[in-house]
C-alpha cells in the first residue's frame, strides 16, 4: 500500500491542472473502476468527476489505496453570500447535505458550506443561504466529509467562489454522464448552436480560469507548509457527524 500524509479530492483535472502539471500520475483500479492519482512526495491528489456519488467513490478508493491522514475536499463553488466574488477562498467552519441535513464541524475556519445535488440557480442558492445560513455551495464537499469520517482520516476543505449570487449558469447537468465526467464536446455542440448563450458561457470560462488559478494557489502553499515525511495533524473535522431536521 502506498503512503500519503495529505490526500486532495477535487472534481475536474481543469480545476487543479496549474498545481498537478508536473506531478507524477499513477492510474490504478479501485473496485472495479479505473482512477488517475496525481502523486508529489507525500501528497495525491485524484479527481473524481462532478457530485456527491463520484466523490465518494474518489474519497474512498484514495484512503484505500494510501491511507491519507488527511483528505481535503477542494474544489470551485457558488457563493450564496453576496459579498463574495470569484476568486475569494473559502474554509468553512461546518459542512452540511443539503439533503438530508448531516453535517461536519471543523476545528477551523468560518461559516457553512452547503453541499447540493445540482448546479444551483440564483432562486436555488437563495433558498440554500436561507434554509442553513450557508455563505457557500458546492457538490461534493460533504460526501468528502463523510468519506473520510467513517474511515478515521482527518477532514479538510477548501474552495474557491466560481460563480457569484447572481450569476445563472446553462443548465449543464446533460452533460454529465454516469461516473461524474463533463462533456466538453457536447457542451461545446450545444452551446455552438446557441450564439444568445456566448456571452454567458465566456463569462463561465473566464471565473473558472481565474478561480482555479486561485486554488492551485491556496493549495501549493498548504504543499509548502507540510514538512517532509511527517504526521499531518489532523486539525480538520472533529470525526463528529451530527444531523438535524432541515431539509432543501
Amino acid at each position: 500500500m502506498a503512503m500519503s500524509s495529505v490526500a486532495i479530492v477535487a472534481a475536474l483535472e481543469r480545476e487543479v491542472r496549474p498545481l498537478i502539471r508536473e506531478w507524477r500520475v499513477r492510474e490504478k483500479e479501485v473496485n472495479g473502476r479505473r482512477f488517475r492519482f496525481f502523486e508529489n512526495h507525500e501528497i495525491v491528489l485524484v479527481c473524481g468527476g462532478i457530485g456527491a456519488e463520484a466523490a465518494r467513490r474518489a474519497a474512498e478508493a484514495v484512503i484505500q489505496i494510501y491511507a491519507p491522514s488527511m483528505v481535503y475536499s477542494a474544489g470551485l463553488a457558488g457563493a450564496l453570500d453576496p459579498a463574495l466574488k470569484v476568486g475569494d477562498v473559502v474554509r468553512p467552519r461546518r459542512v452540511v447535505n443539503a439533503g438530508d441535513g448531516s453535517s461536519v464541524s471543523l476545528d477551523q475556519g468560518q461559516g457553512t458550506l452547503v453541499s447540493f445535488g445540482s448546479v444551483a440557480s440564483p432562486e436555488q442558492k437563495a433558498s440554500l443561504r436561507e434554509s442553513f445560513g450557508a455563505q457557500a455551495v458546492d457538490m461534493e464537499g460533504a460526501a468528502v466529509a463523510l468519506a473520510a469520517e467513517s474511515r478515521g482520516a482527518g477532514f479538510g476543505v477548501v474552495k474557491v467562489i466560481s460563480d457569484e449570487f447572481d450569476f445563472r449558469f446553462p443548465s449543464i447537468e446533460r452533460f454529465i454522464d454516469g461516473s461524474g465526467q463533463f462533456r466538453q464536446g457536447r457542451f461545446a455542440w450545444f452551446t455552438a448552436l446557441r450564439p444568445w448563450l456566448w456571452p454567458q458561457v465566456a463569462r463561465l470560462a473566464a471565473n473558472s480560469n481565474r478561480a482555479s488559478l486561485a486554488l492551485c494557489d491556496w493549495l501549493r502553499n498548504m504543499i509548502d507548509r507540510i514538512p517532509a515525511s511527517a504526521d499531518v495533524p489532523t486539525t480538520g473535522a472533529t470525526n463528529r457527524l451530527e444531523r438535524d431536521e432541515t431539509r432543501f
